[in-house]
């Protein structure tokens, strides 16, 4: 702790300088990248860090992430110790045991020094759009990691501010889109180049000194404010259980997940330790993103209006069991990370319903919902991977309607595929994108509405889905009916109909028709007549 003494109003601006630095970085990245996912779909997020690996600033972007990016920082210095940071130097990983997430999201991160001080880190995540796995783009039928692609630890590919070609020639190698993958390698290099320049031009405005007595008092007010949110909730423990539809290999086998909440005066305990083993199928993930996710959960009813910072989380303790679903270890699959974790953040909310229910929403649809498309484009002649997540029905609360036809909350900022680009970029035709009407669960406040986005195939290719949330659909609250399930129909009303929710590279041909319509979310409050 500094002690040097600061005003509140330098405080907060010192506060509003580090959250737009943030922005920035993720400005950087998105309108320097190379594919679709990040320029268009914005799959990315971004932090500032201190040199204790805390949080001084994070950008919109993808709420899966919160406090998460600094895991990769805190990681390499444990491996490689303090003395391995240099000025210049630029990192990358994507192990999902140690970021949580799957081997597509990248994480791209640098020291950033005052002359020859270590003053913080720049980190960007991002998804690239192939890891050399299996099948392009990823696979919904993978068993184990080494079948996901392209699994790195911490590794340098810049030093000294020069390129590690080798580095980058091994990355090529591995996948199947080298010259995106290394432009969008380099936005987020470009990323970490614009945190370090902000973060010094901070400094060099106001001095280390200030910043530091800044954040530590950002830090102490942050803690503050979650104690005191968390002690007016009545001392106990609370518990919900839902459950995964499958693991994408044995379609009829459920999964559950059961969160305990227990709170204890000014602290909160998350216990996730119940749930089901890893599984066979990829849906599995790191514990550091079962970590993120409780986050995500305790921030929707803990100081929802404050941005993350390195007092955020403190009253907060996760418990996970190695071996599970949550905490896999090597060799499990983790391509479909966000399954759980989604049904999870609406878990946390549901069991803590009873004793904040002024807080509380009732289930949103759930999940990403992958829709992709891969094959040869017959007018280019090249490979193409489209990947999309879906919107779709959130839940409602006390006092209003949920949002219809919205991202899920594990995505935050993400954004599904205009049509214009989808249709330009990829051999489809999007014949249909509308409101799916009724799909939202009735009660005093409606759940919102999902989505009806029907495509034609323009050309013979290959589709992949991850569709979830059918066997726990989004539940209502206090009286509120159940949101419907998702459905999806590959050429509705021909002879050759078929209900898919899961399915791995399944060839299509020219002038079929796939049908996706996304799950509404829970209702709030019993149904007045």
């Amino acid at each position: 702790m500094t002690t040097t003494t600061i005003d509140p109003v330098t405080t907060e601006i010192i506060r509003c300088a580090l959250l737009q630095a943030a922005e920035d970085m993720n400005t950087t990245l998105i309108r320097s990248a190379y594919t679709p996912t990040i320029y268009e779909a914005k799959d990315c997020a971004v932090a500032l860090l201190d040199r204790e690996h805390r949080v001084l600033g994070q950008s919109s972007g993808l709420p899966i992430f919160l406090g998460n990016l600094e895991e990769c920082t805190r990681r390499t210095e444990q491996t490689y110790g303090a003395e391995v940071w240099r000025p210049g130097d630029v990192w990358v990983l994507n192990d999902s045991y140690i970021g949580g997430t799957h081997l597509n999201d990248v994480t791209v991160y640098g020291p950033i020094f005052l002359g020859e001080e270590l003053i913080g880190f720049a980190a960007s995540r991002a998804h690239w759009i192939d890891m050399g796995s299996k099948d392009p783009g990823g696979s919904m039928d993978s068993t184990t990691i080494y079948q996901e692609g392209l699994r790195m630890g911490p590794l340098k590919i810049y030093e000294g501010g020069e390129p590690a070609v080798l580095v980058h020639d091994l990355i090529a190698r591995q996948v199947r889109f080298p010259h995106p993958t290394l432009g969008d390698m380099r936005a987020q290099v470009s990323c970490v180049a614009t945190g370090a320049r902000r973060l010094g031009e901070i400094v060099a405005r106001w001095g280390l000194e200030t910043l530091t007595a800044a954040r530590d008092e950002v830090f102490r007010q942050t803690e503050e404010l979650e104690r005191a949110q968390i002690a007016a909730i009545p001392d106990g423990t609370y518990e919900a259980t839902g459950y995964l539809d499958n693991d994408g290999i044995d379609l009829d086998a459920p999964l559950h997940v059961t969160v305990r909440v227990t709170i204890d005066g000014d602290r909160m305990t998350m216990d996730v330790t119940d749930c089901a083993d890893q599984a066979t199928g990829p849906v599995n993930c790191g514990a550091a993103q079962t970590v993120a996710a409780c986050r995500v959960g305790y921030k929707l009813l803990v100081s929802g209006d404050v941005p993350l910072n390195g007092g955020s989380f403190r009253p907060l303790e996760v418990l996970t069991r190695p071996g599970t679903m949550l905490a896999a270890v090597e060799p499990a699959a983790c391509q479909y990370y966000y399954s759980h974790l989604g049904l999870l953040i609406d878990l946390v909310v549901k069991a803590l319903a009873p004793a904040v229910p002024d807080r509380a929403a009732a289930a949103s649809y759930g999940d990403s919902m992958i829709v992709q498309f891969t094959g040869t484009d017959p007018r280019t002649g090249r490979l193409f991977v489209s990947q999309e997540a879906t919107v779709g029905g959130w839940g409602a609360w006390e006092g209003g309607d949920g949002e219809t036809c919205l991202i899920n909350n594990v995505n935050g900022s993400l954004r599904d595929m205009p049509v214009e680009v989808l249709e330009t970029l990829f051999p489809v035709r999007v014949e249909r994108y509308a409101v799916r009407d009724d799909s939202g669960g009735a009660g005093r406040w409606r759940g919102g509405d999902g989505a009806v986005r029907e495509y034609r195939f323009t050309a013979d290719q290959n589709l992949s889905l991850w569709w979830e949330r059918s066997v726990t659909p989004a539940w209502g609250l206090f009286g509120g009916e159940d949101g419907a399930a998702p459905r999806v129909v590959l050429n509705p009303g021909r002879d050759d109909e078929r209900s898919l929710l899961k399915v791995n590279s399944l060839p299509v041909k020219a002038g079929d028709v796939l049908r996706c319509e996304s799950g509404g979310g829970g209702g709030f409050g019993p149904v007045t007549r």
